[in-house]
């Protein structure tokens, strides 16, 4: 949720992206404790994929926080989505399910520290792999000391990586990779490869399929997290203190992050408000009992409500 030099992690993915199975495996393996992701031979034939593969599962698991970020357990937001019986969305069926794992990687500035920083520091609309690289590594120059940078074969990696998580990469023909139909995240077009495919965008947008509750949960866990009861709106806009912000982790504009706001101030009453002093629009808690938890259960309880109707 917050960058800090001294904690810090790159490149733990094996350069393997995430892809849609390995959440609810991963979890469902953890929580029934068939093996110690240490035992890696074991851990090959209970999730039947390779060493490497492994040790990317458990990576993905800690850095999207479906498991404690010390242990090999199950975090509570873990439980909470992906238990087999009484979970949310154990198998991400829900899109919504793909922006919260999208705000919790995001914001694990300690053990998604590239992730971090392009969704809350880079705002170059339009790059290159290469231009990427270059603008991590002078980023880290500036905020991390000499000995605590990673080589630049880790960044290099991290920065291939990264955008094509949340692309459908294509061959040279144009046709989309079968690996790329794996890609979970790319469902959120956050990022929209070239049509030559050498370069890359992640534009400001609407964003009219991100749901009101992930805002609502994020919103919540980020004021919990800073300590406080207010918040100007800009501060949500734009990373301030080394925190996560809504609007650059959402790629959305002003308007549209005003307008997420304004949806999730319906979507659970007397909980926040907008108001304006001297000239600075400020979200005010007004319920600092609320849970960030209340808004993704009411979001699946209507949507499986839906579905039985």
């Amino acid at each position: 949720m917050k960058f800090n030099a001294d904690n810090l992690s790159f490149g733990r993915h094996e350069t393997f992206a995430l892809r849609y199975s390995w959440l609810p495996k991963g979890f469902q393996a953890v929580t029934d404790k068939k093996f110690n992701f240490a035992d890696t031979d074991e851990a090959t034939i209970q999730l039947g994929v390779g060493k490497n593969m492994v040790a990317s599962i458990r990576y993905w698991l800690r850095a999207c926080q479906m498991i404690e970020q010390t242990t090999v357990e199950p975090s509570e937001l873990g439980k909470l989505i992906l238990d087999k019986t009484n979970g949310l969305d154990p198998y991400l069926e829900d899109e919504a399910t793909l922006w919260l794992i999208h705000w919790l990687l995001a914001t694990n500035a300690s053990q998604a520290t590239s992730w971090f920083w392009f969704f809350n520091k880079f705002h170059k609309p339009e790059f290159s792999t290469e231009e990427l690289q270059t603008a991590l590594a002078d980023y880290l120059k500036e905020n991390v000391i000499k000995g605590k940078r990673p080589a630049t074969k880790t960044l290099k990696n991290d920065s291939t990586l990264l955008p094509r998580m949340y692309t459908l990469g294509k061959s040279n023909k144009g046709v989309v990779i079968e690996e790329n139909l794996d890609a979970p995240l790319s469902q959120l077009h956050l990022i929209n490869a070239s049509a030559d495919g050498k370069s890359f965008q992640s534009k400001l947008e609407a964003r009219s399929n991100l749901p009101v509750a992930v805002v609502g949960f994020a919103v919540t866990e980020l004021m919990q997290r800073k300590q406080v009861s207010v918040i100007p709106i800009e501060e949500l806009l734009y990373s301030r203190d080394q925190y996560a912000a809504l609007g650059s982790v959402f790629r959305l504009t002003e308007t549209d992050l005003i307008t997420k706001l304004e949806q999730m101030i319906e979507y659970i009453p007397s909980n926040y408000e907008i108001r304006e002093t001297s000239g600075i629009h400020q979200l005010y808690c007004l319920n600092e009992k609320i849970k960030a938890t209340s808004y993704l259960k009411k979001h699946y309880k209507k949507e499986r409500s839906g579905a039985t109707a």
